[in-house]
Formats: C-alpha cells, sequence, structure tokens
C-alpha cells in the first residue's frame, strides 16, 4: 500500500495512523554550517515537563520509560541526520505532547538553509515514504534553536502538528520555557581562577557541546580566605598561594605631637581691656559695697577716621 507524504505548512496538522514514529531531521553540512541537534520533551497537560528526565537531548538520549529516545547521527546521500523515536500508544496516560526540537551548535540557523523533517511509521519498513515533512526555516535568521513540530494527543490517537517556532537563546532558553532547571555558571564566578578539576563529561560523539548546564566551579579556599580577619579591625596574612599577592598598604608617618601653647600672661591690674570695660556691679567683687561708678572711654579712634 503506498503511503502519501503531507507536505506540511507552518501551523497545519495531520492525524497519525500509528503508534509508534520516528522524526528524522535533515540537512545538508558544509562550510560555515553549523552542526544541528535533535532534541524531545515530554509535556504533561499543563505544558511543562514533570521533572527534567523529560528532556531528551544529546547529553540524556534516553526517556527514563525507554519511550522516547535519541539515535545516534547518520550520514545519508542526502546530508546529515539526527533522529528522535516515540512510542506514543505506550506513553503513560500523563504524558500530552512531545516537542520536537532541534538546536545548532557554531552558528545560527540562517547558515542552515535546508533543514527538514520527516516523520516516519516506526513500525514499516526503513525504505518506506514518510507520513508527513516540514521545511524549517528561520524567522529572524537569529535563532540558535527551534520547535520543528509537536506530536499531540487528540481523544483516542495522536496527531503531528508543523511549528517551527524559534528561540535566540539557543537549547538552553527552549529547555527553560518548558520548566527545565538549567544552573548557568554566575559572572562572578567565571572569571574567578580555581585549580578544582572538572570530571569529564560524556559527549554524544557527533555533538560538540559538553551539556547544557554550565557548572559553576567555586574555589573553597577562597571562599573561607574571604572570611579571615573578619571583625578584629586589622587585614588579613596576604595568601602566598594566590595567582595575585596584594601588598599592604604601607601607614604615613604620624606627625609628631604639638607642643602646649605658653599661658597668656596676665593682664597688669588697673589696664582695662579694649573695647568697653564692663562695670563690676554691687556683690560680685566680694565687697558687698555700693555700686561703683566706671567711667567709659571711647577706644582711640584710628587714622582712617581722623578728619585730615
Amino acid at each position: 500500500m503506498a503511503v502519501m507524504t503531507h507536505a506540511m505548512l507552518k501551523g497545519s496538522n495531520v492525524p497519525l495512523d500509528t503508534a509508534a514514529v520516528r522524526a528524522v531531521l535533515r540537512w545538508t553540512p558544509g562550510p560555515g554550517v553549523p552542526d544541528v541537534d535533535a532534541s524531545a520533551l515530554v509535556l504533561g497537560p499543563d505544558g511543562r515537563v514533570r521533572s527534567d528526565e523529560d528532556f531528551v537531548f544529546y547529553n540524556q538520549p534516553r526517556h527514563p520509560s525507554g519511550l522516547v529516545r535519541r539515535l545516534p547521527k547518520k550520514r545519508v546521500a542526502e546530508g546529515l541526520t539526527d533522529t528522535v523515536e516515540a512510542d506514543l500508544g505506550a506513553l503513560d496516560a500523563a504524558v500530552d505532547r512531545v516537542v520536537l526540537a532541534a538546536s545548532s551548535d557554531g552558528g545560527t540557523f540562517r547558515a542552515v538553509t535546508d533543514l527538514r523533517i520527516f516523520l516516519y511509521d516506526a513500525t514499516a519498513a526503513p525504505d518506506r515514504e514518510p507520513l508527513a515533512r516540514f521545511d524549517v526555516t528561520a524567522e529572524t535568521g537569529e535563532e540558535t534553536a527551534v520547535i520543528c513540530g509537536e506530536l499531540y494527543r487528540r481523544g483516542d490517537g495522536w496527531k503531528f502538528r508543523a511549528v517551527g517556532q524559534g528561540y535566540p537563546t539557543g537549547l538552553v532558553g527552549l529547555a527553560t520555557d518548558f520548566g527545565i532547571s538549567v544552573d548557568e555558571e554566575p559572572e562572578a564566578a567565571a572569571d574567578t581562577p580555581t585549580d578544582t578539576p572538572v570530571a569529564d563529561t560524556p559527549v554524544d560523539d557527533a555533538s560538540t557541546d559538553g551539556s547544557l548546564a554550565e557548572t559553576a566551579l567555586v574555589d573553597s579556599s577562597a571562599a573561607s580566605g574571604a572570611g579571615a580577619g573578619a571583625g578584629t579591625g586589622s587585614a588579613p596574612d596576604p595568601d602566598l598561594d594566590a595567582t595575585v599577592v596584594h601588598a599592604p598598604v604601607p601607614r604615613s608617618p604620624q606627625p609628631p605631637p604639638m607642643p602646649p601653647a605658653p599661658p597668656v600672661p596676665p593682664m597688669p591690674e588697673g589696664q582695662p581691656a579694649y573695647g568697653y570695660p564692663q562695670p563690676v556691679y554691687a556683690g560680685h567683687g566680694g565687697q558687698g559695697g555700693p555700686e561703683p561708678v566706671v567711667e567709659f572711654r571711647m577706644p582711640p579712634m584710628g587714622p582712617q577716621f581722623q578728619r585730615s
């Protein structure tokens, strides 16, 4: 029986007559063309993953159920392929959708001019015609990840929809949008020198990415040294093992103390101070006599006030 391939347009959908499908991404490699990786997200009714294990990609190529899996890349006459298989009929009833995505490594999808996704019946012969085909084109040219299509429940069966939604934030942005927890390296820790060894991460043979999550490395000795001398009022000793050793700032010498000011000699008795002499009232001079009469005299006028 001949199978008619549905040429899909963006937003269109087609019912599936099979419970097991194989989604094949295909593109033509070449100079300046980034590598492409297929991935899948297994979603619940709320449109989000139930856990990080629902993300199937190059560093986690198999779902814990074994029903969604990523196959190794292949070189065919038309180019390169990356494949995801899904046994839709055996999936848990809590699974509502399986999103089929692609991410680029080494450039944007502007340079991938012939990316296509083919949907096959996984139970049929390998040389059988695909059930559907969708040409995935970049919307802005700045995308580094794109949702090619989605498999979703409709009644008792499944359907396939052509999506073509791009993400300039790459696979991390796409995964975060569906509820994946991604630990990215803080900017401050990225520049901190460290001697902590990094464990090797298994990488897919055809992928150049290490992992989706960037691990932040923290030097425990630097962290403990940061608190040394806190609250003691003195600077900690310099770390001689550090990459950059900061010398203590020299203190300026303290000036010698100023000599005490000489005492002011007392004014001779009977000589008034400059200005208007204040009268001494009764009872303040210790005599208790009558209030004395004080003669007020103006101070001598300076030359600026004398008439010429």
